[in-house]
């Protein structure tokens, strides 16, 4: 056989070669997706969740995404891609992430008092001489608590509020840890004095944007028609829809006391986006701050690695980023999870293999009983049919 012959034979085997495997990893792949949907299926049956959306991350890339259910019930409005969720406290990673662009414009350090940037004493009354530093309101080891609430810095200012000494616990700072939407509520507020912008506004221009992606805060400045309506939902199935999460708050806005009313928007837990803009986010994060989708770097390497580094034990809690072993057993996991109004969501990734799941609901029942719960159960099933690792 003539050499052109020989390698035009060649060729063609390889071609049939090439086409054989992929149709044998379509077909895989295509099992695993009719898998992975009648499974996740019946996770939102038994925790009656109304809607979710899922996205799948692998190799930088999102390599699936499903939607489920309805976004509106009454409507008959099913998610979709375009669907926009409320997302609960995965949002404090953004206010950490924007902070640490503080940090690293010399503005402030993690070891900063932020007595000195709140304007008032900010001292837990029993260890009056220890200073409570940013690193301690984004790790939540600061010993402020939630118990006279969150929704405005009020409630720690002894010159408002005569309990403020009720918002400290009985440890020292610095020392343990407890989970408090306050701190970055303060953390919020105290980005929008160093900034010089609107907590909200210094977000999308500094973070959305710079990554391409669209969301945000101020319920006023996006299309509210996207938003997934959130659910409470009882024992018996019966979805209690919860129309404060979208509260505009547009009177409040319109008083705004800039450097001080940055709770209104909820740093601790306002961001509106939809799961595939998120995962977007996340990749940004398991590349420690670059985003090779946008191709841009958000954050250094060393910022966001000081993210991904815990503070407490047994909690493993980071800034805004938590090192979690027990959700999918024996797989350790760096991320957050939503709750508010009945919602639930989650945003892991294993950065050293550059993969991550993404899920968000719009209400279950049961959301942290003791068989589990809506994100335990469709992380699990999620991770089994696309990134476990094959023997």
């Amino acid at each position: 056989m003539k050499a052109g012959k020989w390698i035009a034979a060649a060729a063609a085997v390889c071609v049939v070669a090439v086409a054989a495997v992929l149709v044998v990893r379509s077909e895989k792949q295509k099992k695993a997706e009719e898998a992975f949907v009648t499974e996740m299926q019946q996770v939102m049956d038994k925790y009656k969740c109304p809607g979710m959306s899922c996205v799948v991350v692998k190799d930088n890339k999102i390599i699936y995404n499903h939607n489920f259910g309805l976004k509106d019930i009454e409507a008959g409005i099913p998610v979709d891609d375009e669907t926009m969720f409320r997302i609960a406290s995965i949002s404090k990673s953004f206010t950490a992430t924007s902070m640490m662009q503080m940090i690293e414009q010399g503005k402030v350090t993690l070891d900063t008092d932020v007595s000195t940037l709140a304007g008032f004493p900010i001292r837990n009354p029993k260890w009056p001489d220890t200073v409570i530093t940013l690193e301690m309101l984004m790790s939540h080891t600061s010993s402020i608590n939630d118990s006279q609430g969150y929704f405005s810095i009020d409630y720690i200012n002894p010159d408002v509020n005569p309990d403020w000494a009720k918002c400290y616990s009985d440890y020292e700072p610095g020392t343990g840890y407890r989970y408090c939407n306050l701190n970055f509520n303060l953390t919020g507020t105290f980005l929008e004095k160093l900034s010089g912008e609107r907590f909200d506004q210094y977000v999308v221009h500094h973070v959305l944007e710079p990554l391409g992606l669209y969301g945000g805060y101020c319920v006023d400045s996006l299309d509210a028609s996207r938003f997934a309506k959130l659910y409470n939902v009882s024992k018996d199935g019966t979805p209690h829809e919860q129309p404060e999460a979208y509260d505009p708050r547009s009177e409040e806005i319109a008083a705004y006391r800039f450097g001080y009313d940055a709770p209104l928007f909820s740093p601790t837990g306002g961001m509106k986006i939809t799961a595939i803009d998120l995962a977007k986010y996340m990749i940004m994060h398991m590349n420690y701050g670059y985003s090779p989708l946008a191709k841009v770097r958000i954050i250094s390497e060393e910022s966001s690695r000081a993210m991904q580094t815990p503070r407490s034990e047994p909690e493993h809690y980071g800034l805004a980023l938590v090192r979690n072993g027990e959700y999918i057993p024996g797989v350790e996991i760096v991320g957050h999870t939503g709750g508010a109004y009945g919602l639930r969501s989650a945003m892991f990734f294993i950065p050293e293999r550059k993969c991550g799941i993404v899920v968000i609901t719009n209400g279950s029942y049961n959301p942290w009983g003791e068989d589990g719960n809506i994100l335990t159960g469709s992380l699990m099933v999620a991770f089994k049919h696309f990134l476990a690792e094959e023997d």
